[in-house]
């Protein structure tokens, strides 16, 4: 069994890396046939690849499925399509923004995951056969990726309707 400090934490990340899988789709789908779209694909990959990642590690560490912390995940990204969406704000750009900030906060959260394992990896022989220098490093890349994109989406969204 997984040392429940571990549990919990790796449990966490990969709700949030559920979430931005589906995320980085549906920005995607939303920007379909513009570089956005080209980079969402790419990045879904990623995200994809690490939470697999993250399963296979948590299956190394005995770490446990917790029903309630999936359905949890499921929610919070039925809950991103209302946002991403507009509705909350009646506004499409303020959605891309919010969804692009969603992002690019996962991905920085992401980085602290592989960072956080890389200082106990000592205490965790399972952690060994990661290469975490390589996972941050991906990260770095994703969120140095992702972000123009949030900043560009961020002028568009904030600046609307401005006189």
């Amino acid at each position: 069994m997984a040392h429940k400090g571990m549990d919990v934490y790796l449990h966490d990340h990969l709700g949030g890396a559920t979430l931005g899988a589906e995320l980085a789709d549906q920005i995607g789908e939303y920007a379909e046939g513009t570089a956005l779209a080209d980079i969402m694909v790419a990045l879904h990959a990623e995200i994809d690849e690490d939470r697999r990642t993250l399963l296979e590690l948590m299956d190394r560490l005995d770490a446990g499925q917790h029903p309630v912390k999936q359905a949890s995940g499921w929610l919070a990204e039925k809950a991103s399509r209302v946002k991403f969406s507009g509705l909350t704000s009646g506004d499409r750009d303020h959605g891309l923004f919010m969804a692009l900030e969603i992002l690019a906060l996962g991905v920085q959260g992401k980085r602290s995951l592989w960072v956080a394992l890389r200082e106990v990896r000592a205490d965790h022989p399972p952690l060994a056969a990661l290469d975490l220098d390589a996972l941050i490093l991906r990260a770095e890349k994703q969120y140095a990726t992702l972000e123009p994109e949030r900043v560009a989406a961020g002028r568009r969204a904030l600046a609307a309707g401005v006189d």
